[in-house]
């Protein structure tokens, strides 16, 4: 099994050689990429050291599986020409998410869809996956009707130079700047640009891409996304209205047998999804589930993920999982 992981020197392309090793996925031989200035430059993998190659070397080596973490416009680039000669791309950018005709996949919810005709698979957005692996099952139980959801979102969402930023300003170092304010010590009610009717690409990713994952455009979302000074992974609440009415015990019964998500709920001993705990970790975390009793049928809860493992590298390998043991590849 030949895998290729483009982007392989930034944030999410070195957490998904993690990701790969700690799951011992089955690589006989791996082809770190990057961009031109990063060829020739070495990543470790294992023990063993890899001279980082171009996109052109890349696609000759013929890998069978190619992870993309490279920025929508290197994807809407390349994506298509590794395609072209059999390969099959998992990418993480925005690029294919919306492209009517590639599947948006989280692997608990719709792995299912996925076929051997699939040469662009599209990985969502990291505030998405951790919310979606929450709704769905109670969705299949109750008929999600509404969804109003705000998040709390960690500076390793922008990258690097966010994370320098911020360690910076806790230094009072000056350097280079990648929000537009200060971000320690404050909260910055916009990701990514905004869009015609107010909301930010962010926040139209989150309502698009719920529906589409879960296949049913009939559950309206309305999201407002926030950068906050913490790196542990995003966090959002979440406030559910049902078409069903529901016991909140039940809602505790399903959240304990979904697959991926581990609860966290005893406010006796104030225990509750954190950033902090869910960093480096694989599942979705929920917990302050609690019924709104301002509105019939409607529920509160709380999410915390890890947004480079199962909001970026995990979600994207877990997909290479399931094309290998399907033999989609």
């Amino acid at each position: 099994m030949k895998i290729a992981v483009v982007g392989a020197t930034g944030l999410v392309g070195t957490k998904m050689l993690e990701v790969l090793a700690e799951r011992n996925f089955l690589i006989t031989e791996l082809i770190p990429v990057a961009s031109e200035k990063s060829v020739g430059k070495e990543i470790s993998y294992q023990g063993k050291k890899y001279k980082v190659c171009s996109m052109v070397d890349a696609i000759a080596a013929k890998p069978h599986i190619a992870l993309f973490s490279a920025g929508g416009t290197t994807s809407l680039e390349w994506a298509p020409k590794f395609a072209e000669a059999g390969i099959t791309v998992i990418d993480n950018s925005s690029a294919w998410r919306m492209d009517e005709t590639k599947k948006l996949i989280v692997p608990e919810i719709n792995a299912h869809e996925l076929k051997t005709t699939d040469k662009i698979i599209a990985n969502p957005n990291c505030s998405t996956i951790q919310m979606v692996v929450v709704l769905n099952p109670l969705h299949k139980k109750y008929n999600i009707k509404r969804v109003v959801v705000s998040t709390y979102q960690s500076v390793t969402g922008t990258g690097v130079k966010a994370v320098t930023q911020l360690m910076n300003e806790r230094s009072n170092v000056e350097g280079e700047m990648a929000y537009k304010y200060k971000i320690d010590l404050n909260v910055i009610p916009q990701i990514d640009v905004f869009t015609n009717n107010g909301y930010t690409k962010e926040e139209m990713k989150m309502i698009k891409e719920t529906q589409k994952i879960m296949g049913d455009n009939s559950i309206k979302v309305t999201a407002t996304t926030v950068r906050i000074p913490v790196m542990g992974g995003h966090s959002e609440s979440v406030n559910i209205e049902f078409e069903n009415e529901f016991d909140v015990k039940d809602v505790f019964e399903i959240m304990k047998n979904t697959k991926g998500v581990i609860l966290q709920d005893d406010i006796a001993n104030q225990i509750y999804p954190m950033p902090m705990n869910a960093h480096n970790k694989d599942e979705v975390f929920v917990g302050r589930i609690r019924r709104d009793e301002t509105q019939a049928k409607t529920l509160n809860l709380w999410i915390v993920a890890d947004n480079l493992r199962k909001g970026a590298a995990t979600n994207a390998v877990q997909i290479a999982e399931y094309l290998v043991e399907k033999k989609l590849v």
